[in-house]
C-alpha cells in the first residue's frame, strides 16, 4: 500500500512537471496564412488616376490570381497620411503559407503577360504608374491567430 501510494504521488508529479513545461512553452497563437504589403504614397492630385490604373492592372491580375487559386484574398486600403511622407493606399495579398511563394513569380508573370500584353507595354505602363505614385516599400507578414 506505501509503494502503491509513492508511486501513484511520484506519477502525479510527473504529469504535473510535464504539463507546466508544455504550457510555459507553448505558444499562444497559431502561425496563420501570409501577406505580402505594398506601401504607396500617391502624388498630390493623382490618387483617382492611380486607383483608375490600379483597376485596370492590379485588380483584374489579382481576381484571376484568386480564381486561379495562385492568392486567397487581396485588399485595398486608403488611409490618410500620418506625415508628408507616409503612404495613403496600402495593397496587400494572402496566401496560404510561406511555401505558396515557390515559383509564385513566375506563374503571376505569365499571367500578366497573357493578360495585359508584352513586356513593353508593361513597361510604359509602369512608368505611366510611376508618374502617379511612389512606391514607399512593403513587407512579406504573416498573420498569427491567437487560441
Amino acid at each position: 500500500m506505501k509503494k502503491s501510494a509513492i508511486f501513484f504521488s511520484l506519477t502525479l508529479f510527473i504529469l504535473m512537471a510535464q504539463s507546466k513545461v508544455t504550457a510555459q512553452t507553448s505558444k499562444p497563437y497559431t502561425e496563420g496564412p501570409v501577406w505580402n504589403v505594398q506601401f504607396i504614397k500617391t502624388k498630390p492630385g493623382m490618387t483617382r488616376l492611380y486607383l483608375n490604373n490600379l483597376n485596370d492592372n492590379w485588380i483584374k491580375i489579382m481576381n484571376e490570381a484568386k480564381t486561379e487559386g495562385l492568392v486567397l484574398d487581396y485588399k485595398v486600403f486608403s488611409g490618410i497620411p500620418g506625415s508628408k511622407d507616409d503612404w495613403d493606399l496600402m495593397l496587400m495579398y494572402e496566401l496560404k503559407n510561406h511555401a505558396a511563394e515557390d515559383g509564385l513569380t513566375d506563374k503571376m508573370e505569365a499571367m500578366r503577360n497573357k493578360m495585359l500584353g508584352s513586356e513593353d507595354v508593361q513597361q510604359k505602363s509602369a512608368v505611366a504608374r510611376n508618374d502617379l505614385r511612389e512606391l514607399l516599400g512593403g513587407k512579406m507578414t504573416q498573420e498569427l491567430i491567437f487560441k
